[in-house]
Parts: C-alpha cells; structure tokens; sequence
C-alpha cells in the first residue's frame, strides 16, 4: 500500500508490451473503465476517436505502435482499447492535470548536482491506478524508469542516460489533431541527452499544449512550452534552475494566457521562494520537504483540492546516481520509494 505496482518488461517492443499487458491487465481494465466514467463517453466511442491519432504516433515511432499491439495481446484487449490508454486526454478532450515541476543543477544544489522532479495533481481516483514500469529493451535503446498508469506506455521517468522529464498542463491554446503528449513523453525517454529531446520537440506538432522540464546527465536543463503550432525555451531567472507550474511564462506564449489560475501563480511564487532560501544547499531531502509546503492549501505546491486536483504522486530525479525516486501519496503524508534505472 506504500508504494506503486512494480512492473519489469524487457525484449523488443512488442514483447515488452505483451508482458506489461500480461502483468497488468486487471488494472489495466481499471483503467479503461475510469477513462469511460471521467469523459462519460463509451469505450467504443473513446476507442474510435484513438484512432484518429494513430498516423501521427506512427509517424513519431513504429515500435511504440508496436508496443501497444502487444499490450493488447497480453492484457486480451481491442488494438483501439490498447491505443486509448495512450490517448486518454486527447481522446476525451478533458481539462488536464495541474502540477509543480522543477529543475536545478549547479550552485543551486548540494555538491553541484543535477536535479528535476514535479508533484502530479490529479483527480485523486488516479492514485490507484498507477504504477512504477521498469523497461529493458533488446535493441539498444536505453533502460527506463517510467512513472504511468496501467496500460499508458508513457509519462514521467528517467533514463539510463540521465534524461528525465516532467510535465505541467498549461492553457490558452485550442485542441488540433496531432500528436497526444503520453506517446512523445516515452519516446523522450529513449534520446542520449537533452538536444535531440530538443530535436524531437521542435520536429513535431502536438495536439494539445504543455509545459516540460527537462534534464540529462550531463547536467543539462530545459524548460519547453508547448502549444499546437510551435515550442518556446523559458531560460527562468537563473541558468541553473526552471521552476514551472500552469501558466505560460515565454514572452511567446504568455499572452495567450492572460489570466492564469491564482493558484498557480501562487505557487510558483512560493516555489521560487524556497529554492531561493535553499540556494546551495538543494538535495533530495530539501526538495522532499519543498514538495510537501501547504503554504495557500488547498492550492498549494502539495496541493489538496484546490479545483478537484490532489498531489497524489510526486517525482525527483537524480541523474548522476542513476536514481527515480517516486511518492505515493500527498507530500506531506505519502511515502517515498526509490529505483534504479
């Protein structure tokens, strides 16, 4: 009950998929029953509409499309039940999460380190659908750590190589066809380093706009908006640290939201606020402790409902140990677990 559902793929993709749909397939169906209560539409509907993007995942990865052929296989699913779980939002076309996403390396952390992590708000019904997917692949692709619910081959995590991303919803930008964000997040997840991420963002049109903080073990970090039709790089006050939450910062991006919601502008503000007190001495355990901070509850950096969202997981990074360290649980009360990739 204190950690997530541990699960180990290796071999070529649709091997890995098989197995994780063999593992899983329980909460996987879980999960497909949740997607059909939070959008109110029929599976069958949801699945149909799944489709509609799999030209521009193909586009992106044929082996990722490979997966999830063999995900439906090993969890005795539909191809389009199989895909839904990799298009969930972008399906329903609903409001997507909240989040607090960091990075920081340099004079900013304990001994020079890098850095990077997020609490992940969510309707509290996802905690018990997630799970922590270890990946192994056979062709030469990196071993990952990838935080995800069950049957969603992509989200947040770390590679072998250091590079790890999280992720903050944003507005302001109308939904287009194109390519969901789980299956690009995945594929980040298999890149040497911070550039070709860099690459593979500008290369492609999302459907739907984000915000990603990015960092690799090389102590590189990036903070990228998202929107339909482009990307933009926010460079924050300093060099060595991205802070984000819900609302585009880029003089690009920043009008399209006007009015961002208060509680996000809050906690920004009190997340700058903090790694500021710490500047220098940021490690594991301050940034544990910043992830917990209820300064503005319920809207808080651990935030506890504020528009129905609860910090049900939370993430730090540390690429130097090859370390994912993932909570479940509010950060105030939940408890810590840490891989290896």
């Amino acid at each position: 009950m204190h950690a997530f559902p541990f699960i180990e793929v290796s071999g070529t993709a649709r091997q890995m998929g098989l197995q994780h749909g063999a593992q899983a397939a329980p909460l996987i169906a879980r999960y497909l029953q949740w997607i059909e209560k939070l959008t109110g539409r029929p599976r069958q509907e949801l699945g149909q509409r799944a489709r509609a993007f799999l030209p521009a995942i193909q586009a992106l990865s044929p082996r990722f499309v490979e997966e999830v052929a063999g995900l439906a296989e090993g969890a005795g699913l539909s191809f389009d039940e199989a895909l839904l779980c990799q298009v969930r939002g972008e399906a329903a076309q609903v409001p997507a999460e909240g989040c607090t996403a960091f990075a920081v390396t340099g004079s900013a952390t304990r001994g020079g380190v890098t850095l990077a992590g997020q609490n992940q708000d969510l309707n509290p019904e996802f905690a018990d659908l997630g799970i922590v997917l270890h990946v192994v692949p056979s062709d030469g692709r990196p071993r990952a750590i990838v935080f995800t619910f069950a049957g969603q081959l992509g989200y947040m995590g770390m590679n072998q190589h250091g590079v790890a991303h999280f992720a903050n919803a944003v507005g302001g930008c109308p939904w287009r066809l194109g390519l969901p964000h789980y299956p690009l997040k995945r594929v980040l997840l298999e890149q040497p380093g911070l550039p070709e991420c860099l690459v593979i963002l500008r290369q492609h049109r999302t459907c739907s706009p984000a915000n990603m903080v990015l960092c690799d073990g090389a102590g590189a970090i990036a903070d990228v908006e998202i929107r339909t039709d482009g990307i933009a790089m926010y460079a924050d006050a300093s060099p060595e640290q991205r802070l984000h939450t819900n609302h585009y910062l880029t003089p690009e991006f920043a009008g399209f939201q006007p009015d961002p919601a208060p509680d996000s502008v809050l906690r920004l503000e009190r997340l700058r606020h903090l790694v500021q007190a710490s500047w220098g001495a940021l490690d594991v355990t301050q940034l544990k402790a910043i992830m917990a901070d209820h300064v503005g509850d319920p809207g808080a950096i651990c935030r506890h409902g504020e528009g129905g969202s609860h910090s049900i997981c939370g993430y730090i990074a540390e690429p130097a140990r090859g370390l994912f360290h993932v909570r479940r649980g509010h950060g105030c009360l939940g408890s810590w677990s840490t891989y290896e990739v």
